[in-house]
């Protein structure tokens, strides 16, 4: 079965407790749960990771990279937090692993908010962006890579 890399980047492991009236009261097992329901829909599986280290985000985009060469990977869906705006080494990352498809995903409207969160890094190589749809936003990207709509 091919699998969806989800990664969370730095302070989403906070999600339904951090300002819950931005980013809502679902926590990120719920954001993996809503993952998996909706990849099982497409018969794929889901591998979640979140970390607040930049280093480990870029290792498993790295590894995302070569499964998605073996075969076992269809794409990555994205949420790099705060590191969205400052990574060029997440930039390098997901360019290094091209043709395997990124979505870059925001629960909040980034655009709305503060004017350093609209730029975006990973936005030039990210093959689409979702963004202040909550965490429906998953449940999109998912679809588009099931769908090859990237």
């Amino acid at each position: 079965m091919k699998t969806i890399l989800i990664l969370n980047g730095p302070n989403l492991n906070l999600l339904g407790t951090r300002e819950p009236d931005l980013y809502g009261h679902d926590t990120l097992k719920d954001v993996e749960a809503l993952c998996t329901e909706s990849a099982k829909l497409h018969g794929l599986g889901i591998e979640a990771l979140q970390s607040n280290h930049e280093g480990d985000l870029i290792d498993a985009m790295h590894k995302a990279g070569q499964a998605f060469k073996a075969g076992t990977l269809l794409g990555v869906v994205i949420n790099a937090g705060a590191l969205t705006h400052t990574s060029i080494g997440l930039h390098d990352a997901i360019k290094g692993i091209q043709p395997c498809p990124v979505i870059e995903v925001h629960i909040s409207n980034v655009y709305a908010r503060e004017a350093f969160r609209h730029h975006s890094f990973i936005a030039p190589v990210a093959a689409g962006c979702i963004v202040g749809f909550g965490i429906r936003g998953y449940q999109l990207a998912i679809h588009a890579l099931a769908e090859g709509q990237h």
